[in-house]
């Protein structure tokens, strides 16, 4: 059995390092549509194509399950992607109904960060206008952040000059939550915990991503637990360097314990 985790770029490592975690004695294949990243920026005709085509060929390595690791992918495929498919097949959203409900007692707000195609998505605003009724979300684009991880950019003293550009006109003070809405967001964290007040939790969505993966292959009665943890890269592009740059960002995760 193996898993397929589907991403623009290197942003799904950070549901792959999740699942690692949590399903050690499984097998997967992750998947980069190189060609394409990032999708944040293209229009959403383009991406449900390249989103299509890319998991067309991993059918064809032979998955048995699919986490289609990108939340603007997800607005966009995965309903289309569950009608041609039979397996299961776990979709992404930024963590808002979670984020809310922790928040609602505080009375702070939440910040959600993403990509400017997943803000613009009728899918988002349909979550946000189903949890937030006390209109205590804010949303906020970060495209650069996207090319920052694809550069494995990871240095604080630039990250921070980034973040605090990025965070300027918010008053901090009045947030209780981060919510990072992107899986290429969650590369940052710990950068991100040195330089916001300790009051600010900081979430995203893999851990709840991976428990619904482990549900649905229990649900669908496939066996688990019992294969070596192998993980195969591939990308669209067929580059020998990204498949390296891929290993070098999972090990960097791992590093940092995420």
């Amino acid at each position: 059995m193996t898993i397929g985790i589907f991403d623009s770029g290197l942003g799904g490592l950070t549901v792959l390092a999740e699942a690692l975690k949590r399903l050690p004695a499984e097998n997967y294949l992750y998947m980069a549509d190189t060609l394409h990243v990032p999708y944040g920026t293209k229009s959403e005709e383009e991406v449900r194509f390249f989103v299509l085509q890319t998991v067309e060929e991993m059918v064809a390595q032979g998955i048995d399950a699919l986490v289609v690791a990108c939340n603007t992918a997800t607005s966009i495929a995965i309903n289309e992607l569950r009608e041609r498919y039979s397996f299961p097949i776990i979709g992404m959203e930024p963590a808002v109904k979670p984020a809310v409900e922790m928040n609602r007692a505080t009375g702070k707000k939440v910040l959600v960060w993403a990509t400017p195609l997943t803000l613009r998505m009728p899918k988002y605003y349909a979550l946000v206008s189903r949890v937030d009724e006390e209109g205590i979300v804010d949303s906020l684009p970060m495209p650069e952040l996207v090319q920052y991880c694809e550069s494995l950019q990871f240095d604080p003293d630039v990250l921070k000059d980034y973040f605090l550009m990025k965070l300027a006109p918010y008053d901090l003070n009045e947030y209780g939550i981060l919510v990072l809405g992107c899986t290429h967001f969650p590369f940052y964290t710990s950068i991100l915990q040195d330089i916001l007040p300790s009051h600010i939790q900081i979430v995203n969505g893999n851990t709840g991503t991976i428990r619904r993966l482990s549900a649905m292959l229990n649900r669908y009665g496939i066996e688990t637990g019992r294969r070596s943890g192998h993980v195969r890269f591939m990308c669209t592009g067929g580059e020998p360097a990204y498949i390296e740059k891929m290993q070098s960002a999972l090990a960097y995760l791992k590093e940092q314990d995420m």
